[in-house]
């Protein structure tokens, strides 16, 4: 073996180790996604409207949902292949999927089924979907190019994914502004390079690139702005807190001192973006990408 070569098993075993990591930061968030579902499904409205647009699900397809968190966006989808078609919604997180299959019979649809799947590792056969989705996941994947392609291949000829994603970190301050906070707070970085962020895939052109290089065919991606309402301060660091795996990882290893004065340095960062009795309304952006199989 010549100098400097890793060994394949260390680069798995280092993967694996991530892999974990990965999967512990959002099942320990499951709690909060339980507690928050609504919310999250009345924030992303706009962003659901356009993937169920742009994808066309119809009665009798397959769906697939990647990252599905508490699934409010594959139980939309399947209401619209209902009453012969089938969702499976899938996250890294077993807690996750708990949530979602409990919200489905909640809402009494029978054609939803949950699965355990890793979006860099799409363990299911190929053809098997008409459309796939995912709603701000796929920029937490740790191969994104791999996750691209395992997309195209569980696709049926001529079946459609479309997926969004947060756009540049600047033009998403809602949550932009706590990773400043915690940076000035701890003199890191953060999140730190190389790790899974929501703004990875930020970058239109890119995230193009993904889904092209894949094979997928026809893609286009466009911006859509949104508006992130909260009622107060305290409403906007619980969630934001209670909803970001890794941020939420982070908050709890930092002493109590910490993250007062973390929360303090936030408290001033979100003045501009007050609207009158304490309530916040920030503008955000996440880019839609659409394609399909040839």
């Amino acid at each position: 073996m010549e100098a400097g070569t890793i060994p394949p098993e260390a680069v798995e075993t280092a993967t694996g180790e991530r892999r974990a990591r990965f999967h512990g930061q959002w099942a320990s968030v499951a709690p909060g996604w339980s507690a928050n579902a609504e919310y999250v499904d009345a924030l992303a409205a706009p962003i659901t409207e356009r993937l169920l647009e742009l994808s066309a699900p119809r009665p009798g397809e397959h769906v697939l949902e990647l990252a599905c968190g508490a699934g409010g966006l594959g139980m939309a989808a399947a209401e619209r292949v209902a009453p012969d078609g089938h969702a499976v919604l899938s996250d890294i997180a077993a807690e996750m999927t708990a949530i979602a299959a409990a919200r489905a019979r909640a809402r009494g649809l029978a054609n939803v089924s949950t699965r355990v799947l890793d979006l860099d590792r799409i363990d299911r056969p190929g053809d098997e979907y008409d459309v796939v989705l995912c709603r701000e996941g796929i920029m937490f994947a740790l191969d994104p190019v791999g996750a691209a392609r395992g997309i195209a291949r569980v696709l049926r000829p001529g079946g459609r994914v479309a997926l969004s994603v947060w756009g540049p970190r600047e033009r998403n301050p809602w949550l932009g502004l706590v990773f400043d906070a915690v940076a000035a707070q701890t003199g890191r970085p953060t999140p730190p390079p190389g790790g899974q962020c929501p703004f990875a895939l930020g970058d239109s052109e890119r995230l193009a690139g993904l889904l092209a290089g894949a094979g997928l065919c026809g893609v286009e991606v466009t911006e859509l702005p949104i508006t992130v309402r909260d009622s107060s301060f305290d409403e906007w660091w619980a969630r934001r807190s209670a909803l970001a795996g890794p941020l939420a990882q982070l908050l709890a290893s930092l002493p109590a001192d910490a993250v007062d004065a973390l929360r303090a340095r936030a408290r001033e960062a979100v003045r501009p973006y007050e609207t009158g009795g304490g309530a916040l309304a920030f503008p955000a952006l996440t880019l839609i990408a659409s394609g399909r199989r040839a």
